[in-house]
């Protein structure tokens, strides 16, 4: 009878998993469609899925694509790993074409996990009083179920417990079948590590159906064990009565029961087996980093904090080259982070496109992270917020460019003690500063800033990629976004401090949509011409970005309330300036003068070389707009140089053009190294006969 009880339950069980599953495939596959109808009849679809590489709209619906090295959620700079069996996955492993399948093959680095821990720990501290009523509430919900289904699980497992404690505890220490798990685990990790099989929604509603409707069945099937054998009933509730008396008459006699680390009995490794698992491990979504990016692709790394004088934390990330004598300084736009720099794996990525080139890459990360990085730890979400892009161009960059002047002084100092001491007019380095969008609005704010202050910039060349600063010839949608916000943004400022997505939850929504959006071409296809609406008709490869692991549940970069309120400020008075802070009286605090400073009248202050570049398809800052920088600049007598391409907004960054990085590299080269000058006592005699002969 107990057999036949099984026999249905089994078959029921298993009807009811893939009729479900059935269902929601069916579901996803008919909102692909209905997607696919919907982009077929949008208009202007062509301009925005054709401009994607890898988009081809006919014959078939194809998403766009991932990153490189994100191509069906598999790093492309790890191959090697899918050399080893793999009974599951085996068959999802995909690479687009030979190019990519040759792209490295380094393994994972141990730090990059530690790298995640902390970045996890450091946003905890902020998440767990938001989210602790919640779960307090669902708790309180689901305690008569919880308490409903523990009944008989537990009797189920006193049962078992009591069997498997008739075996000796350390019998299974030198057993071959331990080594066999042992091996496989690691394996498991290795392969976890490097391949970042990311679930999306609908995978993840799948487990959780799957799991449930186990939970539900081994309910039914332990409560038919029970009513079938009470006999067994009533031995579970025996032993258990046994065990709790015998536990008491120990605790009475002064006995305790100490486990011993199953690792200190005859292991060969001492280190506990415990396995530990994170939070986004076993939600399955991606948080690598720049980090781990860049040293899984078998580049050095460095991570240098550095902090403003107004305190907040900063990470300049660095791939070093110590003795080098010239230097770059890339610098990411707004919502980017230096991710992506490198996001294009080791061919069409700017910052190893330089490195191999022999220059030292330092990475910029502008303020403006959900975890709200400062010296004071508990810093208020208005207080942390409250900044716009001056202190971008005054604060960040000049912390993080001093930061670079100290370390390079200090290594060329260590490697190459012959050295003069340096002067701010003739240092021992060339460093040359690429930047994106804002980024590029920021670093022109700091030259020019420098400039008036009459300190040193320490730089030697610019290069801006569709930097802004200049935005009224912009789309219907910003110039409508503009006219909304600037009459409301006295009072939004009292509610709204930044732009971000403010949960743990929705930012893993976020991620596994992102998956999910991939998995599903048409429903990816229409999302991303959507987006392009918004943005103007921009053909950038938005639903590929929101997939980059700097989107993750931990961590993400936002944009603060009064940066946007300053874009806004800049397109209605068709300058580029610093933050109108609302009364004549502000401005003459910070300023000196009733208006805020124009920074496009002092561009003639700029004594380097500057190259600016723009995107023909480029809907959010339109070649325009560049041109509109480049004449001031020829106006000022500045040497500026003016390229467009044919790319989109986020073309310059996130996608792999060939032609983009060799005229970057060729403008870098244009730079000199600088000359090594010798302190010795001949040269230090030359000189002072030289000045004594000029003073006569």
């Amino acid at each position: 009878m107990q057999r036949f009880v099984d026999t249905v339950l089994a078959v029921i069980k298993e009807s009811v998993k893939t009729v479900t599953y059935e269902s929601l495939n069916n579901i996803a596959r008919l909102i692909n469609g209905v997607s696919a109808i919907l982009l077929t009849i949008l208009p202007a679809k062509a301009n925005v899925l054709e401009g994607l590489q890898g988009w081809e709209l006919r014959p078939t619906f194809r998403g766009p694509r991932l990153p490189r090295w994100m191509e069906n959620g598999v790093s492309s700079f790890n191959k090697f790993i899918h050399e080893l069996p793999m009974d599951s996955d085996s068959s999802s492993v995909d690479y687009s074409s030979a190019e990519e399948d040759g792209d490295g093959m380094y393994p994972p680095t141990p730090s990059s996990q530690c790298s995640r821990m902390s970045r996890s720990s450091t946003f905890s501290k902020n998440y767990g009083h938001s989210t602790g009523w919640t779960i307090f509430f669902f708790s309180w919900i689901l305690f008569p179920l919880r308490f409903l289904l523990g009944v008989p699980i537990r009797f189920c497992r006193l049962f078992y417990i009591r069997r498997s404690t008739a075996s000796p505890r350390g019998s299974h220490q030198n057993s071959p079948l331990h080594a066999i798990k042992k091996i496989h685990s690691l394996r498991d990790h290795v392969i976890h590590r490097t391949t970042d099989r990311r679930r999306g929604v609908i995978e993840d509603l799948n487990l959780a159906i799957e799991v449930f409707i186990e939970v539900i069945f081994d309910f039914f099937h332990k409560a038919a064990h029970f009513l079938l054998s009470p006999s067994e009933v009533i031995k579970a509730i025996w032993r258990w009565f046994l065990s709790w008396t015998s536990r008491n008459k120990d605790i009475r006699g002064g006995v305790s029961d100490t486990s011993i680390p199953a690792a200190t009995l005859g292991e060969d490794d001492p280190a506990p087996t415990e396995m530990k698992t994170t939070l986004h491990n076993s939600l399955n979504t991606d948080a690598r980093t720049c980090q781990d990016v860049i040293t899984e692709l078998g580049y050095p790394y460095e991570a240098i904090h550095v902090i403003t004088s107004d305190g907040y934390v900063l990470l300049l990330e660095r791939i070093p080259r110590r003795d080098s004598r010239k230097a770059v300084y890339l610098q990411h736009g707004i919502l980017d982070s230096s991710m992506g720099w490198v996001s294009n794996g080791v061919v069409g990525s700017p910052a190893f496109a330089a490195y191999d080139q022999g220059y030292d890459v330092f990475l910029g990360n502008f303020r403006g992270l959900v975890s709200r990085e400062h010296i004071e730890k508990k810093i208020s979400s208005q207080k942390y917020w409250r900044y716009s892009i001056n202190e971008h161009g005054t604060e960040d960059i000049p912390a993080m460019i001093e930061k670079i002047h100290q370390v390079k002084s200090a290594e060329l100092k260590i490697s190459q003690p012959d050295l003069e001491e340096d002067t701010n007019d003739d240092q021992h380095y060339k460093l040359c500063a690429i930047s994106h969008s804002l980024g590029g609005a920021a670093m022109l704010m700091y030259l020019i800033t420098s400039r008036i202050e009459e300190k040193s910039h320490r730089l030697s060349r610019l290069i801006l990629m569709s930097p802004a600063g200049f935005h009224h010839d912009s789309s219907l949608v910003f110039t409508a976004f503009e006219y909304m916000f600037l009459p409301l943004a006295p009072i939004l400022a009292c509610f709204v401090p930044a732009f971000y997505i403010p949960t743990r939850f929705f930012r893993m929504l976020l991620n596994k949509l992102a998956r999910d959006f991939h998995n599903y071409p048409a429903v990816g296809g229409l999302v991303q011409t959507l987006m392009s609406y918004v943005v103007g008709g921009d053909s950038s490869n938005w639903v590929g970005v929101i997939g980059l692991p700097h989107y993750n549940m931990n961590d993400m970069p936002g944009v603060s309330f009064y940066v946007a309120h300053h874009l806004a400020q800049m397109k209605r008075s068709k300058k580029f300036r610093m933050y109108d802070y609302g009364s004549a009286s502000a401005n003459m605090d910070v300023y000196g003068s009733p208006e805020p400073l124009d920074l496009g009248e002092y561009y003639g202050l700029i004594d380097i070389p500057v190259d600016l570049i723009a995107g023909k398809k480029d809907n959010v800052i339109r070649p325009s707009m560049v041109r509109k920088h480049y004449k001031l600049m020829k106006e000022g007598g500045v040497e500026v140089s003016y390229t467009e391409f044919e790319y989109a907004h986020l073309d310059f960054t996130f996608s792999h053009h060939e032609e983009l990085l060799a005229y970057v590299m060729s403008r870098l080269l244009l730079v000199e190294p600088a000359q090594k000058q010798l302190r010795n006592e001949k040269s230090l005699r030359l000189k002072r006969r030289a000045d004594k002969i000029l003073t006569e």
